[in-house]
């Protein structure tokens, strides 16, 4: 199963050039990853979903809902939550300027509630840290973050400093690119 999401990632999400590309975290690398891409079918993100279920299943991640900061988490949390049969959130950016406002949008999570955040590409984990603070706000309980792809050594020490147990899919060191982040 692993192998089948590395060549997913390979085949239809990666690409180098010369010119480097600008990264979320504003970081520069010449390798982009695009795991939206390589998402893009309904057996693809099947794949997926269910190598990340493995994944969290082997690591004792019992999780209830699945989400993550959206657009990047979206794909991921459906998929995970049609294969797991689980709640699926979306976690805004800001909060929704009218009707309630929320930051937490899909399930309503509540205190008790087990939280696998996901995310496709993760450089700084700044991304991982904005759903987790506003999954906690709801007094569900985060008990993992899995992530697609992870570009270098930054995110696994943001995430497990919140107390919270790491594990990427694949790493920088899989696809074998440059690690990225950390400056």
């Amino acid at each position: 199963m692993w192998d089948e999401v590395l060549r997913l990632i390979k085949a239809y999400g990666y690409m180098h050039r010369d010119k480097p590309f600008q990264l979320a975290s504003g970081q520069f690398s010449h390798d982009y990853i695009d795991v939206r891409l390589a998402i893009s079918t309904g057996e693809r993100l099947r794949v997926v979903s269910t190598a990340i279920i493995a994944l969290a299943r082997l690591r004792n991640m019992n999780f209830t809902y699945v989400g993550g900061l959206t657009i990047a988490a979206d794909p991921l949390a459906q998929g995970i939550a049609i294969v797991a049969g689980v709640g699926w959130f979306s976690v805004r950016k800001e909060p929704k300027p009218r009707g309630l406002k929320r930051w937490v949008e899909g399930s309503r999570l509540n205190h008790g509630d087990r939280v696998l955040i996901v995310d496709d590409v993760v450089t700084t984990g700044a991304s991982i840290v904005n759903a987790y603070n506003r999954v906690i706000e709801t007094g569900a309980k985060v008990i993992g973050v899995v992530a697609v792809v992870d570009r270098g050594e930054v995110a696994q020490h943001v995430v497990e400093d919140l107390g919270v147990p790491y594990a990427p899919l694949i790493t920088y060191k899989d696809i074998g690119i440059a690690p990225v982040g950390g400056e």
